[in-house]
């Protein structure tokens, strides 16, 4: 066949669907999806109009807990490292200051929570927080929780907290409420 000065060659593209197919198929597969972090937590419900929901809160029942910009934790202005958060979190949470809660263990201390049903965490964090670290204090807090209240299905109930019907997972979580603002405390 004869060629022209004016005709171009043609390319056979019939297979570059399929390459093209083969290579999406090839980055997909290969390809990771970076899962999100967060955290589980169940929201506290709407207040209804017309109604007062603020509560009054005694100042000894608040543990105050910050993170500054510089990923510092502080308790009650005092500065810690992340590895006390835990212990002083249970023990501000199991201190039984007024002598009202029969299954408490704490040291009855006039500066920590009447209860554990009165006590409130109050962690704030600043705009220069790292996500890292603000998840590492609630990691810790939540340790706290879980700690005490597997401690109270074992002493109360006398089962691990795997062995707990729903009913008696209820009773656990009213024993110790897991009460966390992060809102600004007054």
């Amino acid at each position: 066949m004869r060629h022209s000065k004016f005709s171009t060659p043609n390319i056979n593209s019939g297979s570059m669907a399929d390459i093209a197919f083969l290579l999406l198929i090839f980055f997909l597969v290969s390809t990771t999806i970076s899962s999100d972090q967060g955290l589980q937590r169940k929201l506290p419900r709407e207040c209804p109009e017309n109604v007062d929901c603020s509560k009054v809160i005694n100042e000894r029942n608040i543990l105050r807990i910050a993170i500054n910009n510089n990923d510092e934790i502080m308790v009650n202005n005092d500065l810690i490292d992340l590895s006390e958060l835990k212990t002083i979190a249970m023990d501000f949470l199991d201190n039984n200051g007024d002598s009202s809660c029969d299954y408490c263990h704490g040291n009855k201390l006039t500066s920590a929570s009447d209860n554990p049903k009165e006590a409130v965490i109050s962690l704030l964090s600043q705009n220069q927080t790292t996500y890292k670290q603000f998840i590492a204090v609630q990691d810790e807090l939540t340790k706290a929780y879980y700690e005490l209240r597997e401690n109270y299905s074992k002493n109360v109930l006398g089962k691990s907290t795997k062995e707990l019907t729903e009913e008696e997972i209820q009773m656990v979580k009213s024993a110790y409420p897991f009460i966390l603002s992060e809102a600004q405390t007054k």
